[in-house]
């Protein structure tokens, strides 16, 4: 497996590649890979002829500097865990700041009309911008044909469709399904640092939004809302950030329910100083 640290010599490799007329797909990380990203892998891996795999902790996307210092570092994990999708057929790309951002580690500004307000960005300071500023840098670098993003980050999904868009960057973006672990927790390198009641208790998550799922069906959002911070607040241990209903477009909260929309229901919850998000489809 082919390894990259500088950004000059992986976009030689793939110049190559392209020569030989290969399909390029790449998956975006910050590492401490688990199955989800394996099956970001394995879906690039079965429409493109070779996929990069980047392994980057991108520091301008966190405005909380302890879990950037906390978020776990395991490259050469990382990598043997991509050795069993395919020895071959992935290029990793784990780039220093300095190779990325050459001295000046900023975010640069971004209009994505909108959507880096809602949700995230009103709990998450400036998060948007370094999220657009590194997948930008990336497909300025790997010029992919496809890139692939789980929904679990359901609105980081829609500003990187939105950052093409604009940008006229030609690449297809490609969303894929969450990948939840048996219990039905969304998988996250972050479940790796719950502490065991945490652990025990994250699955309610995933219940409570099933459960808004269906009540969606007879109630409004206003009294889905209020049941699920009901929920929350009689639980022992999980602390709930926000729960939103929002349209798929727009990602602005819903008023009034309509028949020619799709809504989606978007949670953060706090498991000790874990930060966990997740999401489901409601129509």
């Amino acid at each position: 497996m082919e390894i990259y640290s500088d950004k000059q010599q992986i976009a030689l490799a793939i110049d190559d590649l392209k020569a030989k007329k290969l399909t390029i797909g790449m998956v975006p990380t910050m590492g401490a890979l688990h199955q989800g990203h394996l099956q970001l892998v394995k879906k690039a891996l079965l429409d493109n002829d070779k996929v990069v795999v980047s392994i980057f902790v991108n520091p301008t996307q966190f405005d909380n500097k302890d879990d950037l210092v906390k978020y776990p570092r395991t490259l050469d994990s990382d990598v043997e865990l991509l050795k069993t999708v395919s020895k071959t057929n992935i290029l990793v790309y784990a780039p220093t700041v300095d190779d990325i951002y050459g001295g000046n580690t900023v975010s640069q500004k971004f209009d994505f009309d909108g959507l880096e307000f809602e949700m995230e960005g009103k709990f998450r300071n400036g998060h948007f911008d370094g999220v657009g500023t590194i997948v930008k840098r990336f497909f300025d670098i790997v010029k992919p044909h496809k890139a692939y993003f789980g929904e679990k980050d359901f609105q980081q999904l829609a500003i990187i469709k939105k950052l093409v868009e604009k940008y006229n960057i030609p690449v297809k973006i490609v969303g894929c399904k969450i990948h939840r672990e048996a219990n039905g927790l969304a998988m996250s390198s972050r479940n790796t640092r719950l502490k065991p009641d945490y652990k025990t208790a994250a699955p309610f998550i995933f219940e409570t939004l099933n459960s808004a799922k269906e009540k969606f069906g007879t109630k409004s959002a206003v009294k889905v809302t209020e049941w699920v911070e009901k929920q929350f607040a009689k639980h022992d241990i999980l602390e709930l950030e926000y729960f939103i209903i929002s349209d798929t477009k727009t990602l602005k909260p819903v008023k009034r329910k309509s028949n020619k929309k799709t809504y989606r229901a978007f949670i953060a919850v706090y498991a000790d100083d874990i930060r966990l998000i997740d999401n489901i489809a409601l129509n």
